[in-house]
């Protein structure tokens, strides 16, 4: 390598359902951080690596920043403003159509409490396609009245506009010196956990209203098989028996179609043949058990 090398963390923060999770798959080439159309999905800080010329770039994915009720999401909260903390290069994600919402003016102002002075800190107006011309320059402005922005990047993390210069900039900003990760390697979380994420996915966007925060997912068991197949046990842990029925369906039939949809998605990934086989128990207190927190790698404490 004649080149200077470069590596640095950057933390995607915004709003919940901001396009922080798109803007990371776009950026590193694959799912690595679950999507889906209900807020406070992301609850651990996946990492994304991508590589713009000799610059490995690390995102980290926080959780949205939104007002904290439990325990849970106190946690998620303190894991978002640590991960920006922790960053090289923080980048605030704004969406086109809402604006400056009062989210995103308490984001804002937190951070000039809690990010440290020099850090440098990039506004990205994100699914630019949906406003006019003129609506995004008058929100740029404002956005930077507010705040002294490094740069400011219009994107649709969707569509792709605009994301290669934001990664230009960013492999450009970041400090000189060796690659954290092999060149090939996309996401630090372990496959278990992604396999995990994925469940997940699939249970949020079948499921309805609160129940997809009364759950979570883990992969209990993971064997690769000498036939060159997978076999991944799971358990989807709810808070209540009458959840528990929802999750299974009538004669089982949505855990299967969920098992079905996660288990295509996770053989694609892994690029073999998966057998996932889904457990779904009552445990009324997971969202009081630390065990549950290390597993989605948030720290219990940070819930008091």
């Amino acid at each position: 390598m004649t080149d200077t090398t470069r590596a640095g963390f950057v933390a995607l923060i915004g709003e919940p359902n901001a396009g922080k999770s798109t803007l990371l798959n776009r950026m590193v080439g694959a799912k690595v951080s679950i999507v889906t159309h209900k807020v406070q999905t992301t609850r651990a800080r996946i990492r994304g690596v991508a590589m713009e010329g000799e610059t490995q770039i690390v995102f980290v994915d926080t959780p949205g920043l939104f007002r904290p009720r439990r325990r849970l999401d106190r946690a998620m909260v303190a894991a978002a403003w640590g991960g920006a903390a922790d960053a090289d290069v923080i980048v605030l994600l704004v969406e086109a159509h809402r604006g400056l919402t009062e989210g995103t003016q308490a984001i804002i102002d937190a951070m000039r409490d809690r990010i440290p002075q020099g850090q440098a800190v990039a506004l990205a107006i994100n699914k630019i396609d949906r406003v006019k011309a003129e609506v995004l320059l008058g929100l740029a402005q404002e956005l930077n009245a507010a705040f002294p922005f490094a740069e400011t990047f219009m994107i649709s993390a969707e569509k792709g506009y605009g994301v290669d210069k934001l990664r230009q900039w960013l492999a450009g900003v970041l400090p000189e010196g060796p690659w954290f990760y092999p060149e090939d390697q996309i996401a630090d979380v372990p496959m278990r956990a992604i396999a995990a994420e994925i469940t997940r996915e699939k249970l949020t966007l079948r499921l309805h209203e609160e129940l997809p925060y009364q759950l979570t997912v883990e992969t209990e068991a993971w064997e690769d098989r000498p036939d060159g197949s997978t076999r991944i046990d799971q358990v989807v842990y709810v808070a209540r028996d009458g959840h528990k029925g929802i999750v299974l369906g009538n004669k089982g039939e949505t855990i299967k179609q969920i098992g079905q949809a996660a288990r295509a998605e996770i053989a694609a990934f892994l690029e073999r043949p998966v057998h996932l086989f889904l457990q779904v128990k009552v445990r009324p207190n997971w969202l009081e058990e630390p065990e549950r927190y290390s597993e989605m790698g948030l720290d219990f404490k940070d819930g008091d």
